[in-house]
């Protein structure tokens, strides 16, 4: 039989190749099935990394990724299993991965608690970091606000902050916000994707009403580059780690994980979707957000 292409059946042995040359792959279509299941910064990502590295996949031969840096590594792989799954033959890809002994951890668990133990020493490092960067640039002064009191990904912030802006242009905020209920999972193809998911935040309305009054959307480098610039080191992840660390005065860890998205759509329906509840969770929530914004807006 023989081997694989991505309407055939998979070969057998242990160490397989997959003949199909760079021209028999439709990059327009992975591109556009990428976009489709991935946010676009992501999409990127797995795009440039799948051209780049393809021929280790369709070659059966992974040995070379353990050469490269840490990062390199888990960012190349990730790629060639979007790749596989495209092609019909990801069973094959983790059977290679498991083959060449790779890992898709980044650190080994007890290290990465390590590193955080003692990569914030003091907790108001991110607070006057925070009131550094609104300083420094004021123009995203209700972003940083924003990003603080919700402890979501940069990315997903991003797309939050100009969702809001863009439907209150349109007469159409209540669609998306309302009750100091942002309704992350009605914009399902923005904020419900293959392995991050994202319900619902809440969010005090001198915040929104802030990001109103400015009325402006943000742009997810130019954000980057200016702080970068303006200040040196980005800590935005730092921001999302201490935010789910400082919630822990108020919330349980079932419920910090569900508003940073770290539940499946079942579970959301079967155990979170109650008003009763909701309406507990969002009183506790926007105390210590007021307590956050306090520290920052000083």
């Amino acid at each position: 039989m023989n081997p694989r292409t991505p309407t055939g059946q998979p070969p057998q042995g242990k160490n397989r190749a997959f003949p199909l040359k760079k021209s028999k792959i439709d990059w327009n279509l992975f591109k556009e099935w990428l976009f489709k299941e991935y946010m676009p910064v992501t999409a990127k990502d797995r795009l440039r990394y799948a051209l780049k590295y393809h021929q280790f996949l369709l070659s059966g031969d992974l040995s070379r990724l353990m050469l490269m840096s840490e990062s390199q590594r888990v960012h190349t792989m990730k790629a060639l299993s979007c790749l596989s799954k495209f092609l019909g033959i990801h069973e094959d890809f983790k059977r290679m991965v498991k083959n060449h002994g790779l890992k898709w951890g980044s650190k080994r668990g007890d290290l990465l608690i390590i590193k955080r133990l003692t990569g914030v020493t003091d907790p108001n490092e991110i607070f006057e970091w925070i009131i550094q960067v609104k300083k420094a640039a004021p123009e995203y002064s209700c972003f940083m606000d924003f990003i603080a009191a919700t402890g979501i990904r940069y990315n997903e912030a991003i797309g939050s902050y100009n969702l809001i802006v863009n439907l209150a242009a349109k007469g159409r905020l209540e669609e998306y916000y309302r009750n100091e209920v942002l309704e992350h999972f009605r914009f399902k193809e923005f904020f419900i994707r293959r392995s991050k998911k994202l319900f619902i935040s809440f969010v005090p309305e001198s915040v929104i009403r802030k990001i109103l009054e400015k009325a402006e959307p943000v742009d997810w480098s130019k954000i980057k580059k200016a702080v970068a610039w303006r200040v040196g080191r980005l800590r935005f992840a730092d921001i999302r780690e201490f935010w789910a660390s400082y919630m822990t005065r108020r919330l349980s860890q079932p419920e910090i994980d569900f508003l940073q998205g770290r539940v499946s759509m079942s579970v959301f329906m079967k155990n979170y979707f109650n008003p009763v509840w909701i309406r507990d969770l969002k009183d506790r929530t926007l105390k210590a957000q007021s307590e956050i914004l306090m520290k920052i807006n000083v």
